[in-house]
């Protein structure tokens, strides 16, 4: 053997080896500070984005220094005004200064007019005439601004006030306390309900809510952070107990009269999905039983407040949920659009106000479901919606064609699609992203796709150790609906090794962990997770959203039942991976996944070796009315329901380390479920871990979060790894 050959071989040899080892060296660790949205660097690793609006069918970039007007057919901008433009017309002072553009709004399609708030201030201004001419006084909460009567909707000191666009104000209410809520969210924000107050279309006249909580029992929640703590208690209705009672009133800007609509007694009853007659004669909303089995659609006079008539009404032997306002068509003020999973699966139907019987037709129809109807195209008389129609876990744009009901698909078919409609409903603008595609932002056309690239997003994660990330089906417990799961392995995975791995979970309706975009939408979590050396499973079983009528209403009566076994059909699958670590199998999840991951690690104590549950449901009988009546009945009729799905029973079960985590102050999972169940562990000598953050509500804010996830993976490295 020629041995200067072999040293020259074995110095390339070394020199590629350390060449490798150096490249591999290169790439970038994650760190909570990156990929928690409370983090300081997080921004770094979001993909690129554009801020976008629609003035008319202009599509316009809002910058913070510039706002620009983007050719839709090359893409091409062109600058309408600067900040400093702004700034110099606002006669703002310095404390209310614009700081930015970014919610500049282009609320008139034939004006060179644009709209800014600031922290004081609401203005409306002509960049193109270079004048200021609305400036209208901001205070209060739960603002809301008519652009058609330039009036605004608030409240201050628990009261209600209109102020005009001459700064005129009209007081609503007197007796506005925590007891008597106005122009506010009723019902704890069920139903679609996100607001109190809903102007009309011409905004002459104001719905608004008025809701009596005196009847309802207080929660005693603390502020800690005063030298003694005070008592800061928080109506809180529980499942079975006494209710709110909701009332309408209708205020009318013209001569300042008040009318409330004559609804009847609302012992029991809930009032939601507010929305008006184009000639703003008439107000149309949702009726539900307590039961929410018998659904009612009834139209009321806005004037004299007298109730007209039932125009619709669905019934269920489970539920029935309304979640969308009925919206007319905007060529023909006699038809209305409304949406019911009446067949199974969310549809649009067409209502004929001039049929006696209403003359209810179906538009779309198939096994997926309507996800958002996003507007209307006048001209081709066409609706626009997003649906699964392509597959189960997409979110793409569609026409929808309401005399021959044909469907058109406007995007490429698929990813996930965020489409923004422009007014006339001609154009789209449409933010999406696939599983491997960080972000994109097209424009289109409605009525000949042909999508203009405008953004990109080359990928923030490049330079870094990043996870592969996969999603397949399995089997539910039923043994025939397909379940879609999603996969997250370390960077170097090595499948002859063996893996601690989390089951990451949430389980609950109106929600879902795996659809199509970037990284099958995982968490950012499971990602530093992967990284130090764990495989994340994520499984969406029955009762989650997206997946038609029967496929979530299988957990009435029984929640977290069903959505066990179909969680356990996904650690059998996990079982069969040779590179699974049966032996360290850990389980985390928040609220509804918070009771999800107690449930798994008390009925299947012999699985799950760690767990760790944030703001953690353990009784039924404790969470709110509403959302709880909806699942569970009352625990008076369903007595055997709420044994059953209890977790008290369950704490002498309790094996592997458990971690329990909540917010001190959550006014939405009420700190008397961990606490009980803690109880319960004592009495039973089972030994949960606990830790609380003093001050914060059901979610962590801010900084907070990084802390809170730290906690979480220092939990599984404690004790699964």
């Amino acid at each position: 053997m020629n041995k200067d050959y072999f040293c020259k071989g074995a110095i390339i040899l070394m020199l590629s080896f350390m060449t490798a080892t150096f490249a591999m060296a290169q790439n970038k660790q994650f760190t909570l500070e990156e990929l928690n949205y409370g983090g300081k660097n997080y921004r770094q690793t979001v993909p690129e984005t554009r801020y976008l609006t629609w003035w008319g069918d202009e599509l316009v970039r809002t910058e913070a220094e510039y706002c620009s007007v983007i050719d839709k057919k090359t893409g091409a901008e062109k600058n309408l005004f600067t900040l400093a433009d702004i700034q110099a017309l606002t006669n703002s002072d310095e404390h209310n200064q614009m700081r930015h553009l970014y919610n500049a709004a282009f609320p008139y399609p034939d004006k060179t007019v644009v709209m800014l708030i600031n922290g004081k201030e609401r203005m409306l201004i002509d960049w193109a005439k270079k004048e200021l001419l609305l400036k209208i006084d901001r205070e209060g909460e739960a603002e809301d601004f008519s652009q058609e009567s330039h009036a605004t909707a608030y409240v201050k000191d628990d009261n209600l006030f209109v102020r005009t666009k001459d700064n005129k104000t009209h007081q609503l209410s007197t007796d506005g306390s925590r007891e008597i809520v106005y122009g506010q969210s009723v019902h704890r924000d069920e139903f679609g309900i996100t607001k109190g107050t809903f102007w009309s279309p011409k905004g002459n006249k104001l719905a608004f809510y008025r809701m009596d909580q005196s009847m309802v029992t207080d929660y005693p929640q603390v502020d800690i952070f005063n030298r003694t703590a005070t008592y800061e208690p928080d109506k809180y209705p529980m499942a079975g107990e006494t209710s709110h009672k909701v009332s309408i009133g209708v205020f009318n800007l013209n001569d300042g009269s008040i009318r409330y609509l004559e609804t009847g007694d609302p012992t029991d009853r809930y009032f939601t999905n507010i929305s008006w007659n184009p000639d703003e004669k008439t107000i149309y909303m949702f009726e539900l039983n307590r039961d929410q089995n018998d659904c009612r659609l009834v139209s009321y006079d806005a004037q004299t407040g007298k109730r007209m008539k039932v125009l619709y009404q669905e019934t269920n032997d489970k539920y029935v949920e309304p979640l969308h306002p009925i919206t007319f068509l905007p060529w023909d003020n006699t038809m209305f659009v409304f949406q019911s999973q009446r067949d199974g699966y969310n549809h649009l139907y067409l209502y004929d106000t001039k049929k006696a019987d209403g003359n209810i037709r179906q538009l779309t129809r198939g096994e997926w479901v309507v996800m958002e109807m996003l507007g209307f195209d006048s001209k081709a008389k066409r609706i626009i919606i997003s649906s699964n129609e392509c597959n189960p876990i997409q979110k793409n744009t569609w026409t929808v064609d309401v005399k021959s009901g044909k469907r058109t698909l406007i995007d490429d078919g698929a990813g996930w699609h965020y489409s923004y409609l422009s007014p006339s409903g001609q154009w789209i603008y449409d933010n999406y992203s696939e599983p491997d595609v960080p972000r994109k932002i097209d424009v289109t056309n409605t009525s000949k796709p042909k999508a203009l690239n405008l953004l990109t997003a080359s990928d923030p994660w490049k330079g870094y150790d990043v996870p592969t990330f996969t999603s397949g089906t399995i089997k539910a417990a039923d043994g025939v609906t397909d379940l879609y799961y999603r996969m997250v392995k370390p960077h170097d995975f090595d499948e002859t090794k063996k893996y601690p791995t989390v089951i990451y979970v949430y389980g609950g309706p109106h929600a879902h962990n795996v659809d199509a975009r970037w990284h099958y939408s995982s968490r950012s979590w499971e990602t530093y997770m992967a990284q130090k050396g764990y495989v994340l499973f994520i499984l969406d079983n029955r009762g989650s959203e997206n997946r038609g009528r029967d496929f979530e209403q299988v957990t009435f009566r029984q929640l977290g039942q069903e959505e066990m076994k179909d969680q356990m059909k996904g650690v059998e699958f996990l079982k069969s991976l040779p590179y699974i670590d049966q032996n360290r199998i850990g389980v985390h999840g928040w609220s509804y996944g918070g009771y999800m991951t107690i449930s798994l690690m008390t009925n299947y104590p012999d699985v799950f070796k760690v767990g760790v549950a944030g703001g953690p449901v353990i009784d039924w009988k404790w969470y709110e009315v509403m959302y709880g009546e909806r699942y569970m009945d009352t625990p008076q009729s369903n007595p055997e329901g709420y044994a059953k799905t209890s977790l008290l029973r369950q704490a002498p079960n309790l094996k592997g380390k458990l971690q329990i985590i909540t917010g001190y102050n959550d006014k939405t999972v009420v700190p008397q479920h961990c606490l009980s169940f803690i109880a319960e562990c004592i009495k039973a000598g089972t030994q949960p871990d606990f830790f609380v953050y003093p001050g914060e509500p059901h979610n962590m804010r801010g900084h907070q979060s990084v802390h809170l996830h730290e906690r979480i993976t220092q939990y599984f490295e404690d004790y699964l790894k």
